[in-house]
């Protein structure tokens, strides 16, 4: 990556550690990505990296001795610079030991895009208008597996401990609220970097001792404002698996019950989940049809971003689909 601070922004940048009674000799000259060549000792303040799109992203150095006064004529020094050269927005992240710099940051027009467990990121627009910078994200994802025996015709259930509301009617047609142990597919929250597949496998284990394999995606549920999701949206994948053992071991602490039960059973109690209920009756309707007709297969392919891939979920194609032969 070719320089991103110019000389100048460098001779302000080391004024104002002069001003902080900080030489460059006492952080070190360990220069990092971004840094000017010319003056490595300068990045021990601001280290600035452009990004693909225009924007500045500074990840705060050791800088245990600068008050949050000099950090601030520092920063507004730095920024100014940036709009000179056209940057449209910076990214700045602050260690959660350095948090004394978000106050000042925040006088200068900085706001809080999102936090991780040990640092926080603050941005701010340079661009024309209002800001068009991406929101963080702001959906969880939960998987379930449905581990269903095609040789028994049963599928692995589980009673939560923790009790969901239904909606029940009177006679009279009044709506009333109870709290049940429903049945459902054991599950939980993906884990970052986590394929949608090995989360169901994972958790299935987990919660009830069942090896398995993953086969394919059978639906989604889009809900937003979910409470569970801390008021954010929520989406939550239902996986056909394959059981690779039966001996049922369940965890005590997440499951009341655990059993195998009846697909058909499964697909007409009125003692599961709105969500499982459906479930139950496309893996009943896939085991008797095929279940290509239900199926959303996973197909690993290239993505834009140089070294990654990405995992594409859809009904299978028919080969002549696939290689284009004698298709016009």
């Amino acid at each position: 990556m070719p320089p991103l601070l110019s000389g100048g922004y460098l001779r302000v940048v080391l004024a104002c550690a002069r001003r902080a009674r900080l030489s460059a000799g006492s952080r070190g000259s360990h220069g990092g990505p971004g840094c000017a060549r010319e003056n490595p000792a300068g990045s021990g303040l601001l280290r600035g990296e452009l990004d693909r799109y225009g924007g500045i992203s500074v990840r705060l150095a050791q800088l245990d001795s600068l008050d949050a006064d000099s950090f601030q004529r520092g920063l507004q020094a730095a920024v100014q610079q940036w709009r000179s050269e056209g940057r449209i927005a910076v990214w700045l992240h602050i260690p959660i030991l350095q948090s004394r710099f978000i106050a000042p940051a925040a006088a200068l027009g900085f706001r809080f895009h999102h936090a991780e467990s040990d640092s926080s990121t603050l941005t701010l627009w340079l661009g024309e208008g209002p800001s068009r910078l991406p929101g963080y994200a702001t959906h969880q994802v939960g998987v379930a597996g449905a581990v269903f025996d095609e040789n028994t015709r049963k599928i692995l259930v589980v009673q939560d401990r923790n009790k969901h509301s239904c909606s029940s009617y009177s006679e009279a047609g009044a709506e009333t609220t109870e709290l049940k142990n429903m049945w459902k597919f054991p599950g939980g929250l993906s884990e970052p970097g986590e394929d949608i597949g090995d989360t169901a496998v994972r958790e299935v284990f987990e919660e009830t001792g069942i090896q398995s394999e993953f086969r394919s995606v059978l639906s989604i549920r889009q809900q937003h404002a979910q409470p569970g999701a801390f008021g954010k949206s929520d989406m939550y994948i239902i996986c056909r698996l394959r059981p690779r053992s039966l001996a049922i071991r369940f965890c005590p602490h997440e499951c009341l019950r655990c059993e195998w039960m009846a697909l058909t059973e499964l697909a007409s109690t009125e003692n599961a989940t709105p969500v499982t209920s459906r479930a139950a009756r496309l893996l009943l309707y896939g085991s008797r049809e095929g279940f290509d007709k239900i199926d959303l297969t996973a197909e690993e392919l290239p993505a834009v971003y140089t070294g990654l891939f990405y995992k594409l979920y859809h009904r299978e194609l028919p080969d002549s689909y696939n290689t284009m032969a004698g298709l016009d």
